[in-house]
């Protein structure tokens, strides 16, 4: 009866691929992908989309049917609109593998592609976002007003004037002359504030007269179209949804602004792109300032200091993936897709890839601009090699070392990203040096070119290194799989050295200076430092150490250094004593307390100062309940009062009273 159960006969639905040679310009092994992915691949149309339609719309009666087409996902929508059935999904393997001028087998490569195309899709996570159409709009007043003029119909439009001579005589469209002091917000939460506001005052005959001048005036609106000539209200300011800037003498430019602005009413799905931890959170603990590596990168500002941890405005955030692929914690993580998608993306596609009998591919992880490169290059050049597999992402900077360094471990030789024109190189940099430092020189790369051509003749000329002896697939977090997957690229090795600001290492203590204070384990936000409950002693677990700084920042001694490193042994998983001293037994009861050093170094510091004369020196020597009992008996115990006053009774008033 189980076999027979829906949720059974589900997994044993199998795919069916219909694929087309796109008139006999590439070759698709049908039988090979079958039997290396396990799919229904049908043998190649030629002309699917236009003379072999018939066979399309055959293929829709299939629920489970993928089309190996993604140029003309179009048409085979509206074939699927006019059958009353769902739009199939699309699949590219010609642009991404048979156009190729490499001769070299295309079967692992596009089985790979088939794989990753074949893991379930996720859900994203959205917010609502009303806008009611309020625009300000910002500029010289002959642009300014035409854009009103234009926008007038559409939206609730307010035009923001430095002089009130320009003011029009039309009460289609608000206008008030000031001064704006400052914007913030994104878009339909925009919050403008306007110094030396006036408005129009609509009565009486002749020219609008206008209010008396008013600092500090607040107003909200949904959109802002900046068409003034000068610097950008917001940093990042193309990233900045709602907000629209066009130079006031491009005329194109403020057309396009004006268009783009004309849209923006109604409701809108606001993607959510990062989740994050507070509790993980290195970034402050009491007042003292450790890891700032999101607030270092945000480029648009969503990211404040919140106390002790950060705080990001989902409205604000523009998605880069920066901030997830810097944070040491994993307090911030990307979501759209989340990291562990991008892990599972890129250890199954090494998988498939290798079972099809490729060695050492390439992987070549790109965002919405490299595919277009792609596709260019595969329709009028060279296309990509046959082991060059490329992983588009929404946003090429959520793709940090953890990432390049799990794609290496599960078997690809190299890893380059490609960004975008808006990618963040600075980040991307500093992910490639950290993953060349712990999977190798030469492993990752960074192919800054905006050129289709060149961008293939790199992949061309470039030598793959030699892929992991045993591809592994670690699952965990980022930390966890980067540990196993360098253990996996690295066997035998204990340490690799990290190059400066890398969030692994060792906390290094100069035992001289050290006090056992263990001001640095009530700070240290991941629990990597600790203290042992029955003696003096600071202990140490490396594989949780964040390189953060707080400690170092809160040692009073300045006894704490770093030394950033990756240590492969078990060495890093167990605590691991830095510092430890003999205990102090109470001289009144025996008990231990604090270190020998420290009560010595206290009581020798305090021997001559006047507060300490006679028996007081002696309680810094006792412990907590001796030295209480020790002032409670002393000749001037400091919770003893003076004499308490005699009660009152009622003869006392009495006697006071005259007719008594």
């Amino acid at each position: 009866m189980a076999e027979n159960s829906p949720a059974a006969r589900e997994e044993h639905v199998v795919k069916s691929l219909i694929t087309c040679d796109c008139l006999g310009t590439q070759t698709i092994d049908t039988k090979g992908l079958s039997d290396a992915t396990g799919l229904d691949v049908r043998s190649p149309c030629s002309a699917l989309c236009t003379t072999q339609l018939a066979q399309a719309e055959a293929a829709l009666s299939d629920p489970d049917v993928v089309f190996c087409c993604t140029q003309e996902a179009r048409v085979f929508e509206e074939l699927a609109e006019g059958l009353d059935r769902p739009a199939p999904p699309v699949l590219d393997l010609r642009d991404r593998a048979g156009w190729s001028d490499d001769t070299a087998p295309k079967l692992p490569k596009m089985s790979a592609l088939i794989a990753d195309a074949m893991l379930p899709a996720e859900p994203e996570k959205t917010l609502d976002v009303v806008s009611e159409g309020l625009c300000l709009i910002l500029g010289p007043s002959a642009v300014a007003l035409d854009a009103a003029e234009q926008l007038k119909d559409y939206l609730g439009v307010t035009v923001l004037l430095s002089d009130a001579a320009e003011i029009p005589d039309t009460r289609a469209y608000d206008v008030v002359v000031g001064k704006l002091r400052r914007a913030s917000g994104a878009f339909a939460q925009f919050e403008v504030v306007i110094d030396a506001l006036q408005q129009i005052e609509p009565g009486g005959r002749g020219a609008f007269t206008l209010t008396d001048p008013r600092d500090g005036a607040v107003s909200q609106c949904d959109v802002i179209l900046d068409l003034r000539a000068d610097t950008p209200l917001f940093p990042a300011h193309e990233k900045r949804d709602g907000y629209l800037r066009a130079e006031p003498t491009h005329a194109p430019g403020v057309a396009a602004a004006i268009m783009a602005a004309s849209h923006l009413t109604g409701t809108f799905e606001k993607t959510l792109y990062v989740k994050t931890t507070p509790l993980l959170c290195a970034h402050s603990r009491a007042e003292q300032t450790g890891c700032t590596n999101c607030l270092d990168l945000c480029p648009t500002g969503a990211i404040t200091s919140a106390g002790e941890h950060v705080a990001i405005d989902p409205m604000i955030c523009a998605g880069c993936g920066a901030c997830s692929a810097a944070c040491p914690s994993g307090a911030i993580t990307y979501d759209a897709p989340a990291v562990d998608r991008t892990m599972r993306r890129v250890q199954t596609m090494a998988k498939a890839f290798l079972d099809a009998g490729g060695i050492a591919p390439r992987l070549l992880v790109h965002d919405d601009h490299g595919a277009e490169m792609v596709r260019l290059s595969a329709r009028h050049g060279r296309g990509l090699p046959a082991d060059v597999v490329p992983l588009e992402m929404a946003a090429i900077g959520a793709f940090g070392h953890a990432e390049a360094v799990a794609a290496l471990a599960a078997g690809f030789a190299s890893v380059t990203l490609l960004p975008g024109p808006k990618a963040d190189i600075p980040a991307l940099e500093t992910q490639i040096a950290l993953t060349n430092a712990i999977a190798g020189d030469g492993k990752a790369t960074l192919l800054d070119n905006p050129d289709p051509d060149a961008m293939s003749d790199a992949l061309y000329g470039a030598e793959a290194p030699p892929p992991v002896a045993t591809p592994v697939r670690p699952m965990g977090t980022r930390r966890q799989i980067t540990r196993q997957a360098a253990r996996a690229l690295h066997p035998g090795t204990d340490q690799i050295p990290l190059p400066d600001g890398a969030p692994y290492g060792a906390v290094l203590v100069d035992t001289d200076a050290c006090t056992l204070c263990l001001s640095c384990v009530s700070l240290c936000p991941s629990g990597a430092l600790g203290d042992n409950s029955d003696k003096p002693q600071l202990r140490f677990q490396e594989d949780a150490c964040l390189q953060c700084g707080l400690c170092a920042n809160i040692c009073p001694e300045d006894a704490i250094t770093y030394e950033p490193r990756l240590d492969l042994t078990d060495a890093a998983l167990r605590q691991e004593v830095l510092n430890e001293e003999e205990p102090f037994p109470c001289i009144e009861c025996g008990a231990l307390f604090g270190s020998k050093s420290a009560i010595d170094r206290i009581t020798d510091k305090l021997k001559d100062h006047t507060m300490f004369s006679g028996d007081k020196l002696r309680m810094i020597q006792m412990c907590d309940n001796c030295r209480v009992t020790a002032q409670f008996h002393s000749d001037d115990n400091p919770f003893q009062g003076g004499e308490r006053p005699r009660v009152r009774t009622t003869d006392d008033y009495l006697s006071k009273r005259r007719d008594h």
